[in-house]
């Protein structure tokens, strides 16, 4: 009997610093309606990953309404983001304040460079970059689609790079797959899409391209229905995975006959 991709999922982990993840879909929990509508998106993703501000959302102080109260860091990785930073200070303050609280050794580390495009600021990105790795920590930085500043960031240490596919939450899908395919030649760690998917097509179509996974947020939190997106998405990355894995078919100018004709005259 033939195997499901089901069936082989653990054997198409994703590996990063040594850590292995099921899913190649990874959420936010950002812009829901409450806590609880989170909960049901993450849950209706099979996400094993989610990323959470740590300037905006409670994950530090347990006498308050916490998100880990609905998101069980037993059950999923918890990633810590520096969203809305738009400093090195600032973004080394929220890293280190999200590991002393018992979070994670784990970041999403994003340095922004101005509040209208919220574009990285590739020079403050690849320094906070440096000493937080030289901390101990595993960094995944959120960078733009540029494959000079993706190199010199895993240079630095960085054992995986997250580049947009377009600016954040503006739900454009992938704007150059070129230059992302450049930065999946130029380095040799995972590349994980993030920013700019608007619906279920954009990531299978990041997927198809071979990226290593998509994160994304306000394309679920923002839909009509954020559940249904969610698990839309879920399906949409594991069809993107799997077409990649399979191997698409050449594309040519004029048609091919489908069947045979060989032998039949």
């Amino acid at each position: 009997m033939e195997k499901s991709y089901e069936d082989t999922m653990p054997d198409d982990r994703l590996i990063i610093a040594g850590r292995a993840f099921t899913s190649r879909l990874w959420v936010g929990t950002g812009k829901y309606k409450d806590f609880a509508e989170t909960k049901k998106a993450v849950e209706a993703s099979g996400a094993d990953v989610v990323t959470v501000a740590v300037r905006r959302v409670n994950i530090t102080d347990r006498s308050k309404e916490n998100l880990l109260d609905y998101i069980d860091p037993k059950k999923y990785t918890i990633l810590p983001n520096t969203a809305g930073c738009y400093s090195v200070e600032d973004a080394l303050r929220y890293a280190r304040l999200a590991r002393a609280a018992g979070i994670s050794d784990l970041v999403k580390l994003e340095v922004l460079g101005d509040e209208k495009t919220l574009f990285p600021d590739t020079a403050g990105l690849i320094e906070a970059a440096r000493i937080l790795v030289k901390e101990g920590f595993v960094v995944l930085p959120y960078t733009n689609d540029d494959p000079i500043v993706a190199k010199k960031l895993v240079d630095v240490g960085c054992p995986a790079v997250m580049p947009l596919a377009a600016p954040i939450g503006s739900g454009l899908g992938i704007r150059n797959p070129y230059n992302l395919k450049i930065i999946m030649e130029t380095v040799k760690v995972p590349m994980i899409v993030d920013a700019g998917v608007g619906t279920a097509s954009d990531a299978a179509l990041a997927m198809e391209y071979g990226a290593d996974a998509v994160l994304m947020n306000t394309a679920i939190a923002g839909a009509r229905d954020p559940i249904m997106m969610a698990e839309a998405m879920k399906y949409a990355v594991d069809a993107g995975r799997l077409a990649y894995r399979a191997g698409r078919i050449p594309r040519k100018l004029y048609a091919t006959a489908s069947s045979p004709i060989e032998g039949m005259l």
